[in-house]
């Protein structure tokens, strides 16, 4: 596996220690070599500002917006404008989200889909699949 893609809602968008957490695991995850990014059904308004922070602040390489791309998960089309946008074929990338449809979705469209429930749940997912180690 080559990218990691995340939903924001839901996932990334918990209290700040999740947050930091996910932040050093995304760092983690890039310095190895991994390309990350995040795919969210907003529209691309104002509503987007706090995730595109993510990208801004170097967390994640890409921010892919259903509403400016015209395609929303679970859409191929949608999974497939998020790995472009981190330079990754789409079967080399995962996707993480917690709407079950959408995870099913990304496994249709050939991608590794987990569903996330918990962050120390996913973390050891992560890790597991592509080969990251330390505690976060």
């Amino acid at each position: 596996m080559q990218g990691l893609i995340l939903d924001y809602a839901g996932v990334l968008d918990g209290d700040d220690e999740d947050v930091r957490r996910w932040q050093e695991l995304l760092a983690a995850v890039r310095a190895d070599g991994i390309a990350t990014g995040i795919l969210s059904n907003v529209p691309g308004n104002d509503e987007a500002d706090p995730i595109r922070e993510w990208e801004f602040r170097g967390h994640v390489d890409a921010v892919v917006l259903s509403g400016e791309v015209g395609a929303e998960k679970p859409e191929t089309a949608a999974f497939q404008a998020a790995a472009d946008a981190i330079g990754v074929p789409l079967n080399e990338c995962t996707m993480i989200d917690d709407d079950i449809l959408n995870v099913r979705g990304a496994v249709e469209s050939g991608m590794i889909g987990i569903l996330h429930t918990a962050f120390d749940r996913t973390v050891v997912e992560i890790q597991s699949l592509f080969g990251i180690e330390g505690e976060f």
